[in-house]
């Protein structure tokens, strides 16, 4: 039962993308994975979309494919995030930055200490496990500076804490309490920041079976402060263990580091201040840490496959989590809304479908289906934050002749992503025909960027470069497109949706396409592999960061198995999608249908 739960998102093992794919309805189809044994989830995955439905078609490598089961574990898929320095990061250090700026006379001194009983009785209160609602702390030498750093201590090392001086039978105590109760979450007190110390702590950020957004609001509200002063470079899958830089702004070392010992599925490591927060997008890429488990393929295929990755690369599709998991695809709502086509984006997110989904969305669907009454429909929807909730929350508050501000509804990302979606649909499709037609060479009327501007390259400029320089327009109205037919099929597949390649501005300016250029093929950088013979399906494969600082020894892998696994390394630039590469080495097709079919007849 555990394998389909594995399986059910080999979507989204990115390190990053710039939209979030409707994160509520994925989460909540995730739960309904849980529920199902694996054959009922086969069963509804058939609906689901294969890699042919989104354009997915072409291969690089001439190697003959052969299977393995991806993500059946979330511990076989590892993202380490590379900064913009180049540098891979590891959390590799728990300890707190010491800083010499501290004057002696502030250094606490013994009487002030907290002793090792106190500080057991402080986290089982921070933690809600003390029977008392408060802590008692007697000041031993009752001077005001005692008493002072008595609650400095209280409030750094128990973030969630708040302290007061009580004076009992002519003794004064330090007494800790929640400041309101479990709902403690007001901003705390400010506390003084040393002027030469940087403004933000950055930290790496060790999180498993969460994804970036997650962590964060699970890190805010033990922090007591606004999601918002937290800063990252790109969003990490949830269905891995991940590794990347994060940055808060003032909230010192300690206080962070303290969260390691109320947080499961998290460590917070390699502390530093710096001037500057993080800005999404500014780092070089990620670096992958696969296991392929189950494989059939002979050791030679594996070598051929691996080396072609190394050497050619794998073409640069958009993968599959870009069009979502249910029987209709985000791009479909894309193009009806390019094509301002409101009743019909309306109607392809609330209608009924076959396929994976919650209980309560498949009764909201037919509630819709049957009264067009967006309150009826909203009362069988528990989660309104899903975007269907969203849209129709924005229905009854609007009426069904105001779709669009109704749609408004939904945050913009979300909306976004539609749009992106089926610029990515079109953009796969384009490239395949693109390699059909003129296979991995570079030829005349191809583009390529030069300083970040498009050029059409001439018989003569098509010999001196290659596939690897070869980008393709994602359409829009500021990009242009290859002068060799693959150029006019762009224009006979938009055309077709009924959209015009020649006016991609829309009236709603929001979902005003500018386009983007993309390149065709990428080349994995730090490529290796290696081949794993195990017999227990349920041992890890991989050694992580947080064993590694613990000094858990390393896997022991076997000379002969039950089972082969393919390990494999490699870097990618953002944006890239890694089932991608692994598609690439399989040759197989990497949707969840089809992993979801492989795992239940592994199952059986």
């Amino acid at each position: 039962k555990s394998l389909p739960r594995g399986v059910e998102r080999s979507i989204n093992p990115e390190g990053d993308d710039e939209e979030k794919l409707l994160e509520e309805e994925q989460e909540e189809e995730e739960d309904t994975v849980a529920e199902c044994d694996g054959e009922t989830f086969a069963e509804m995955m058939k609906h689901g979309l294969t890699e042919q439905d989104v354009g997915i078609l072409k291969f690089v490598s001439d190697h003959e494919g052969f299977s393995g089961i991806l993500k059946e574990r979330y511990s076989d898929f590892v993202v380490h995030e590379i900064n913009k320095e180049g540098k891979i990061l590891q959390l590799d250090d728990l300890s707190v930055p010491v800083e010499a700026e501290v004057p002696p006379d502030e250094q606490p001194t013994k009487s002030q200490v907290l002793t090792q009983e106190q500080k057991e009785q402080l986290e089982a209160l921070q933690l809600f496990k003390n029977k008392e609602d408060t802590v008692a702390i007697e000041v031993a030498e009752d001077t005001k500076e005692n008493r002072t750093l008595l609650h400095r201590e209280v409030k750094t090392l128990f973030p969630g804490l708040e302290t007061k001086t009580e004076e009992r039978e002519g003794r004064k105590f330090i007494v800790a309490y929640h400041a309101a109760g479990k709902k403690a979450l007001a901003a705390p007190r400010k506390h003084s920041w040393p002027k030469n110390r940087g403004s933000f702590c950055h930290c790496v950020l060790y999180k498993e079976n969460k994804d970036t957004m997650d962590a964060i609001n699970v890190l805010s509200k033990f922090l007591r402060v606004r999601p918002n002063v937290f800063s990252y470079m790109g969003t990490k899958d949830k269905r891995a263990i991940t590794v990347q830089e994060i940055a808060v702004l003032k909230i010192s070392a300690e206080r962070m580091a303290h969260l390691n010992k109320c947080l499961m599925n998290f460590k917070l490591g390699n502390f530093s201040y710096k001037k500057h927060p993080l800005k999404l997008g500014e780092l070089q890429g990620n670096h992958f840490t696969v296991v392929l488990r189950n494989i059939t393929g002979s050791d030679e295929q594996v070598q051929q496959a691996m080396t072609s990755l190394r050497d050619t690369g794998f073409i640069n599709y958009y993968g599959m989590q870009r069009f979502g998991t249910t029987a209709v695809p985000t791009y479909q709502v894309g193009r009806a809304i390019l094509q301002n086509d409101w009743e019909e984006v309306m109607d392809l997110i609330l209608k009924p479908r076959p396929g994976a989904e919650k209980g309560y969305l498949v009764r909201c669907r037919e509630e819709w289906a049957q009264s067009q009454d967006p309150e009826a429909a909203l009362k069988k929807l528990p989660v309104k934050r899903c975007v269907e909730g969203q849209l129709l929350r924005g229905l009854a508050k609007y009426g069904k002749k105001n779709i669009i501000t109704a749609f408004g509804m939904i945050p913009r990302n979300n909306r976004l992503m539609y749009i992106h979606s089926y610029q990515s649909y079109v953009w796969n499709t384009m490239v395949s025909k693109r390699v059909e037609a003129f296979g991995l060479k570079a030829v005349e009327g191809d583009l390529v960027l030069k300083g970040g501007t498009a050029h059409v390259l001439n018989a003569e400029e098509a010999e001196n470069h290659s596939i690897h320089d070869v980008v393709m327009p994602l359409p829009g109205f500021d990009v242009i497109y290859p002068t060799h037919h693959v150029g006019k099929v762009y224009r006979e597949l938009l055309s077709a949706d009924n959209l015009d390649i020649d006016n991609m501005r829309h009236k709603v300016r929001d979902y005003s396409l500018a386009g983007a250029y993309r390149r065709v093929l990428i080349r994995p950088q730090d490529v290796s592999w290696q081949l794993i013979h195990y017999n227990d399906p349920r041992v890890p494969l991989v050694h992580t960061d947080v064993e590694k600082l613990e000094g858990k020894p390393a896997p022991v892998f076997l000379k002969e198995g039950k089972y082969r696994a393919l390990k494999m390394e490699f870097s990618l630039p953002p944006s890239t999608y890694a089932t991608m590469a692994i598609r690439e080495v399989l040759k197989m097709d990497t949707s969840i249908k089809n992993q979801t079919q492989l795992n239940t007849t592994w199952l059986n």
